[in-house]
């Protein structure tokens, strides 16, 4: 069994580049013998069935599947079924590897079962079209891609762990996303995606372990957060709106008010004559 957080954290910790990919359809009953690896790589199946056998280990793969091996590695495949074999390949190099993951996670070959995850494979398709950009951006945006399919992949793995249902520490997590990102932008659909889920699962989750929404969590981390600025000192109230993720004063005064039955500027003066 791959541990998920050790090998969350090697691509968290150590730089990895990605050397090409692949979008390939092969036909049914078609065979590969005696492939050797060299590099780093992930093999998702988008759709279709195939057998494969790396090093003596037999991997059964289905839609949804995703398969790992390392450099120097023997692969044998064999499509099954009666459909066409739909997958992406992704290689990467990894570089310093630290002696105490030698042998461990990204150096083994393995299976992950996330499960058939759409978002997964919109990803790849922009990691494709994106693969051989030019330049440091360029760069940084498919190394920002790869990492968040291999996000969305773990999480996905860590939700079939559960049985397919979050539990609580999953949505502690997405607390403690919203409690330090709450002065950026933040949609539903941002925060679902985060959490591989669709808006509707996630938004209903969040709700039942916390009791809110999870937009009605993000207003009321923010005025909180407001209230404790204007407590502090004597802020000007549009800075104030900015450092909790209001761009317009005016809304976040609404938003308040709603909050606190009163608007910043009372409240800040309310404030000042119980001290």
């Amino acid at each position: 069994m791959i541990d998920l957080d050790k090998l969350a954290e090697i691509y968290a910790s150590c730089s990895c580049d990605i050397e090409s990919a692949y979008r390939l359809v092969i036909q049914p009953e078609s065979i590969l013998s005696d492939f050797r690896t060299v590099s780093h790589g992930f093999l998702f199946i988008i759709r279709g069935e195939a057998k494969m056998c790396v090093n003596g280990t037999a991997y059964e793969l289905l839609p949804g599947s995703v398969f790992h091996a390392a450099p120097g590695m023997r692969l044998d495949s064999r499509v099954i079924g009666q459909s066409e074999l739909e997958y992406s390949l992704l290689f990467y190099r990894l570089d310093k590897l630290g002696d105490g993951n030698r042998g461990h996670e990204c150096g083994s070959h393995f299976k992950l079962e996330p499960g058939v995850n759409p978002r997964v494979i919109q990803l790849l398709i922009m990691l494709h079209q994106n693969v051989h950009t030019l330049g440091g951006i360029g760069k940084l945006r498919v190394k920002e891609l790869f990492l968040s399919i291999v996000h969305q992949v773990l999480v996905g793995c860590r939700y079939r762990e559960n049985g397919h249902f979050p539990n609580k520490r999953v949505i502690e997590e997405a607390v403690a996303y919203i409690n330090g990102h709450y002065m950026n932008p933040l949609t539903l659909s941002e925060l679902a995606e985060l959490h591989a889920m669709s808006p509707k699962r996630f938004s209903y989750f969040f709700h039942k372990y916390t009791g809110l929404r999870p937009i009605d969590y993000v207003i009321h981390y923010r005025m909180e957060r407001a209230s404790e600025l204007l407590k502090a000192g004597h802020f000007p109230i549009r800075d104030i709106a900015v450092s909790v993720g209001y761009a317009n004063q005016l809304y976040f005064s609404r938003v308040f008010k709603k909050k606190f039955g009163v608007s910043p500027s009372a409240y800040t003066h309310k404030i000042e004559n119980h001290k």
